[in-house]
């Protein structure tokens, strides 16, 4: 019973801001690695950002400089600050986690319902 919901999504001008969260509740014994995707309409979905539980970060090529992900551990929640923001960037937005539910159960994926991300020019 591991969920994962979003929010910060929305619509913004060209050059403004969103700060996407997604907080994982239920049966947790450990998060380990923490992501981002977004999928457009005909375009096939892709990592945007990702940490690990020690802090390890990457980005795809294009929101460097502009997008930081972030997690608060005790909070069991991953952020993606979005500065900068471009037509480009619409999509749905997914958080996905790497979560192990007990100390005996392996680490399996879990992703979050999406929340719309709308770039206006």
């Amino acid at each position: 019973q591991v969920q994962l919901v979003e929010s910060g999504g929305g619509l913004v001008q060209a050059g403004g801001s969103l700060r996407l969260s997604c907080a994982a509740s239920g049966s947790i014994f450990r998060i380990n690695a923490m992501a981002w995707y977004r999928q457009a309409p005909g375009k096939q979905r892709e990592l945007v950002a990702g940490i690990t539980s020690g802090g390890w970060k990457n980005y795809v090529d294009s929101v460097k400089g502009r997008f930081t992900i972030s997690r608060d551990n005790a909070k069991n929640t991953v952020f993606l600050q979005m500065d900068s923001l471009k037509p480009e960037d619409t999509a749905v937005y997914y958080c996905n986690a790497e979560i192990q539910p007990t100390l005996w159960t392996r680490g399996l994926d879990y992703w979050g319902q999406g929340t719309q991300v709308t770039v206006s020019s």
